[in-house]
């Protein structure tokens, strides 16, 4: 009895959490994205002539309590709707049911295409078309409308064979580590990349302790030239053309005593005019390394201010606002439009010296 009371409960608060899919009686277009604060931003470019819906991210998953992948048949994948999304499924069932046409617009990489494919697999969707786009802004938003294709079958396929690669490794690896170490259900897993990059960690680890030191010694004097306020340090390198190593503490004082109260000339002073080029656009790692090496945030923190920020802020009488690119690339190319926008805000605002002739055009390097 306790249980079924229990059961009673849980259903009694979903129901109150849930909220009613908005008709769509017009029979409307659908979008559909994959998280909430997109739906704000997309409805407030688009305006009443779309419906625009979130999946909340994956609709359905392999089973958490069995392998979910036949092996002895192409490793076939057996998928299930996710308890959590059961309530979203049955609205977007509802609000496409009159549409005319559905656009799957999830995020533009394998994940976002393999969303939408289990949804329009799990909503048996017919009149379904895939549309992406890499910023959140007017202009790529419609272009992207007009530019509705297919699901990516293969993007797909590259998905799901990474998904079975997680689980034929993680749901069978996991349960050894938990039999041989102690404490190990708690603490360890293993995984298609995380146990690979632990391998990489302790034969690194095994190089700095099979490392022999080797004792060295260098000497730098911080010199002041007559008649000038500001000194500056000079490395001893070399005597002649003879390079000069010091190996022990004594070498070291030897040349030390020598070298005290010289009076020392400066032979010539050469002068480069160094160039640095801006660095190309962020992509994942880049930004990952970035804000860790000068915010100290972790790599998930990074990522989840960045999902923020493109999926847009609410920038008071602006509304909701998309701030950024997606994130999750590998590419460092930058749209014309974007290009444009940003000559014509260095042209008002900064020193026409600042303004390349042409945009500088950045490649993504080989194999990325």
């Amino acid at each position: 009895m306790a249980k079924a009371r229990k059961a009673s409960q849980t259903s009694k608060t979903r129901t109150r959490k849930a909220s009613p899919a908005p008709k769509n009686t017009a029979g409307k277009p659908v979008i559909i994205v994959e998280s909430p604060a997109k739906t704000r931003t997309l409805q407030k470019i688009l305006g009443n002539a779309y419906l625009v819906e979130a999946s909340m991210g994956h609709v359905r998953d392999l089973p958490k309590t069995k392998l979910g992948v036949d092996i002895e048949h192409d490793f076939q994948p057996t998928y299930q709707t996710l308890p959590e999304r059961k309530e979203v499924l049955q609205r977007l069932q509802k609000v496409t049911q009159n549409a005319p046409i559905v656009y799957l617009a999830t995020d533009p990489d394998r994940e976002g295409e393999a969303i939408a494919w289990h949804i329009q697999q799990a909503l048996n969707l017919q009149n379904a078309q895939r549309i992406e786009f890499n910023e959140i802004t007017a202009s790529a938003v419609q272009r992207a409308l007009t530019q509705p294709r297919p699901i990516d079958l293969h993007r797909v396929n590259a998905q799901q064979a990474r998904r079975i690669l997680d689980r034929l490794v993680g749901y069978q690896v996991s349960p050894l580590l938990w039999r041989k170490m102690r404490g190990g259900r708690k603490a360890l897993s293993a995984g298609r990349v995380q146990s690979v990059a632990v391998r990489l960690i302790v034969e690194r680890e095994r190089e700095i302790r099979a490392f022999v030191p080797e004792e060295y010694w260098k000497i730098t004097a911080t010199l002041t030239p007559l008649d000038e306020e500001f000194p500056f340090d000079a490395e001893l390198r070399q005597k002649g053309d003879a390079k000069i190593e010091l190996k022990t503490e004594a070498d070291a004082k030897a040349v030390l005593q020598d070298l005290e109260g010289a009076t020392y000339v400066v032979e010539s002073v050469e002068k480069r005019q160094r160039r640095r080029t801006p660095p190309p656009p962020f992509i994942t790692s880049t930004l990952q390394q970035e804000a860790s090496r000068k915010l100290g945030y972790s790599a998930k923190r990074t990522m989840q201010i960045a999902q923020q920020l493109y999926e847009g802020v609410d920038l008071g009488d602006e509304g909701s606002v998309a701030l950024i690119t997606y994130m999750r690339t590998d590419s460092v190319r930058l749209s014309n439009e974007a290009l444009q926008m940003a000559r014509d805000y260095l042209q008002q605002h900064f020193d026409p010296a600042y303004l390349p002739e042409k945009p500088r055009q950045y490649k993504t390097r080989a194999g990325a």
